[in-house]
């Protein structure tokens, strides 16, 4: 991905106000904006491995658009997360085995449930996070219904 926007000078003029839109918590529809891959720092439970940076576009009950970024650490005790995922886009069933294939995640569609959670280091901030994919239903259909 090419970085977008420009570099400021140090006396440019600046207009643009912050963008962070906070949903309130409940289920929502989402869609995969994009991925980045990254690597994490690890921790005293997993050791640094590589790490998917998945950015889900969602809209909130006033129209209002937000963006959600979750990271998916890719090692084996996280991979239930890695299924929860796959599984809530519709790539993936319970219980079988799949290749995940990051490339065919942006414009996927799925549903979870959004928290509103403290920032660690500043309590009185609150940020988005997903708490939960619900796994993938398709959109049926009843004979003689619209």
């Amino acid at each position: 991905m090419g970085a977008e926007g420009r570099e400021f000078e140090w006396d440019d003029s600046i207009k643009e106000d912050s963008q962070f839109v906070e949903l309130p918590e409940g289920d929502y529809n989402f869609t995969i904006d994009h991925y980045e891959r990254g690597r994490s720092k690890g921790s005293d439970k997993i050791p640094p491995s590589n790490m998917a940076i998945v950015f889900f576009n969602i809209t909130g009950p006033n129209g209002e658009e937000a963006t959600i970024r979750e990271n998916f650490i890719l090692h084996s005790k996280l991979e239930w997360k890695l299924s929860e995922l796959f599984c809530s886009v519709g790539l993936k069933k319970k219980g079988e085995e799949l290749r995940m294939n990051w490339n065919a995640l942006p414009g996927l569609k799925g549903r979870c449930q959004v928290t509103l959670d403290p920032d660690k280091n500043d309590p009185s901030k609150r940020y988005n996070h997903i708490k939960k994919l619900y796994p993938y239903e398709p959109k049926g259909y009843t004979a003689g219904s619209f």
